[in-house]
Formats: C-alpha cells, structure tokens, sequence
C-alpha cells in the first residue's frame, strides 16, 4: 500500500508558492487549522520576496479557525490568566489561599509571561524563570511554580496546548536550614523582656497590655501555629478537673481590605484537632478570658480594643522589639521557634509520628523540620521546665461557655 502525503500538523502550513500576475507577485499556502480544516491563504507584493513576507505576517495575525474552545496555542499567555482567575473564582478555597495566588500572578508570574504565547512558553523559559525565583527565595520559587502549574494544567484541559510546561522543569531544592529549637536561657530572656517592654516611664502612647507576652507562652505550651493561637475563642476552651483542652478549629489570616479576620478552618483538615494545655498556659487563657465580657464567648481571646482578632504582623512586630531588648535579635529566633520548641519536648516524649498528629501534620513526614534533634553547642534543652516561670494567681476552674458558633 502507498503511503500517502504526511499531513500538515495543525497550527502550521504547508509548501509557500510564488507566481506573477501582471506587475505583482501573488504567493499562496494552505494553512490547517484548530479544526483540523485546511484552508488557502493567499496575499501578493512587488516581489517574491516581498509577497513571502507578507505571506507569513498574514499567517501569524490570522484569527486561527478553531473549534468551541477559547484557548488554542496562539492565546496570550495574559488571556490564560485572565481565564484561569475567572475560574479560580468559583472553586473552593480558602480567601487567604486564593489572595496569595492573585497576588503572586499579578506581581510575579503574569510580568515574565505576559508577551508570550502559549505555545512560546517553553519548559526551558519556565526553569530559568524558577531559577531565578529560586535564588530570591525559595517559598516564593515554589508558590509561583505552583501557580504556573495550575495555569498551564486549565490550559491543556482546554486542548489549547498538547503537554504542561511545568512539568518537566526540575524538582526545587529546598535549602537546609537546621531547625532550631529555643533553649531555656533564650526562653527566660525573652520572657524578661516582654515583661520590660515598653515600661519605661515618660513613654507616650497607651501601656502595654500583656497580649503578646501571653501568645507567646500559649505557643510554648501548646506547639500551636501563632494563627491557630490568635482565633482562639473562650468557647474553643474546655476546662476541666482533669485539666484543660484546645480545640484548634480556625486560624486568623490577612484578608486585602478588611485586615485581620477569624478563617473558620485551619490551615488544613489535619490542624483540626483537640490539644491538652500545659498548666502554665492554661493559667494565661483563664485569666485571659475571665477579663472578656460575658457575652464575648465567641471573640476572640487575643483581641484589639475594638475587639477584632490581632494581625499575626502586628504580633511579629512586637515579637521583635522583645528580641532586641533580649539581644536575640541576630539569632534567627522567630515565632515559629514556639511551635518547634514545643513539638520537640512532645516528640521526645510521645514518638514523632504520634507528635506529627498533635501538631496537625497532613503526614508525618512533614513534622520532621520542627523537630530539633540534636542540643546545640552543650546548651540545655527545654523539656518539662517549659513553665518555669512566676505565674499569675491561681483564677481557679472557668465556667462553661456557651457552644461556638460557626462564625
């Protein structure tokens, strides 16, 4: 059997013709089309030269002929974003989710792009964009790579390109950074700075009101994430005989426009837990909350005066003027030292895949770099002397409070 002629590969065109007609040069090809369709195109110059030319800008600024879709190889790559924030719109996630794509798009990923086709953005052009996102930060590297990810996978579900750009670029390396967990003599001083900050007499401004001091001691107990601790309500509290109990189910986030506000879900499903409360700081959550009003039940307790959640930025600022007060402002302590400080003593004490669930870990692989394994240069570790510190008089058991509401 014969083999017939190849067939033109859609999107592209076949053998360019020239021949005069009179004083002008016509020059002609079939061009196949999105709809697998091929159809002649046809234009004419002073020259063959010339009328090749024109032959291929008519070809490129052409409106290709194709089928309902309204993505194809030619699209803009400013059209694929315009479409994937239009769908972005009716899925299901979390507002401060969606925000960080918006914002990554607009600020990062759309100005590399946006005076490419679809069909330009090569898997070569995306690893030297990734790279280079890499070397300013690695976070940032991996969320653009996620964002370009989904874009080109709502690109291919649209036939608009035959493979994802994406994936074949290479895997980001993470750098190592060797957790570290806070050491009692760190855990002191910055307590004692806390206590000092802003007690200077002659000092303008309103005094302290003790909310970051005290979040600081529930993230020690508690190996919460700081926003798990700033949506805590008096109705997430259960206080017992037996002692009391956290049920994480919220944390605060940074909505554009509005500020800080309760998200009624943690970071994932696995953060919804229930988490006992080391006497220390529980002793902090019931004076906390005994100060609330009555009907404050499902306010937060770390508020401001106006009673809204507080801004995990404005938290962080203050943690750092406690920092340099404490000279620890060079030690790459952060409030995430907390939650490491915390998931270690838990680790050592109940196994690691049993502190992965406590710390609500999605698996228990992802809990291994907030474990601090080793005691650096000799220092002592916090284990069961977390607490040792002047506490506030004994308020005794608290009330019940009424059932949270979904809010």
């Amino acid at each position: 059997m014969r083999s017939g002629r190849p067939r033109t590969p859609i999107g592209t065109h076949g053998n360019i013709t020239t021949r005069r007609r009179g004083r002008r040069v016509v020059a002609e090809t079939r061009v196949r089309d999105l709809d697998g369709r091929l159809r002649q195109v046809r234009v004419s110059g002073a020259s063959a030269a010339a009328a090749r030319m024109r032959l291929m800008e008519r070809i490129r600024e052409r409106p290709a002929v194709r089928n309902d879709g309204v993505l194809h190889p030619t699209s803009s790559f400013t059209d694929l974003a315009d479409l994937w924030l239009a769908d972005l719109d009716m899925r299901d996630l979390a507002e401060a989710t969606r925000e960080s794509y918006q914002g990554c798009l607009r600020l990062h990923v759309r100005p590399a792009f946006e005076h490419y086709t679809l069909a330009e953005v090569t898997t070569g052009r995306v690893e030297w964009f990734l790279n280079n996102q890499a070397r300013v930060s690695f976070a940032q590297a991996k969320l653009t790579r996620t964002i370009l990810n989904l874009l080109f996978a709502f690109a291919l579900r649209h036939d608009a390109i035959s493979r994802n750009p994406v994936q074949g670029t290479s895997p980001l390396r993470h750098p190592r950074a060797s957790p570290r967990a806070l050491t009692i003599e760190q855990i002191a001083a910055i307590r004692e700075a806390a206590a000092r900050w802003r007690t200077e007499p002659g000092l303008p401004g309103p005094r302290p009101d003790g909310q970051v001091r005290d979040i600081i001691e529930v993230l020690l107990g508690t190996a919460m994430r700081p926003g798990e601790v700033l949506a805590l309500r008096p109705c997430d509290i259960e206080d017992t005989p037996a002692g009391m109990v956290a049920s994480v189910n919220g944390t605060v986030v940074h909505r554009r426009g509005k500020g800080a506000v309760r998200q009624p879900r943690p970071k994932t499903d696995a953060s919804i837990r229930r988490i006992p409360v080391p006497e220390f700081a529980a002793e902090v959550l019931r004076r906390r909350i005994a100060a609330m009003p009555g009907d404050a039940g499902t306010r937060t307790i770390f508020a401001t005066r106006t009673g809204s959640p507080l801004s995990n930025h404005n938290v962080r600022r203050t943690f750092r003027e406690f920092l340099q007060i404490a000279g620890l402002a060079d030690a790459g302590i952060s409030l995430r030292s907390y939650r490491r400080t915390g998931a270690t003593v838990i680790a050592r004490s109940i196994g690691t895949d049993a502190a992965a669930v406590f710390l609500g870990h999605t698996s228990t692989g992802d809990h291994r770099g907030a474990l601090h394994r080793a005691r650096p240069h000799g220092r002592r570790h916090p284990r069961g002397s977390l607490g040792a510190h002047p506490a506030p008089r004994s308020l005794g058991r608290l009330p019940a409070h009424p059932a949270c509401s979904r809010r």
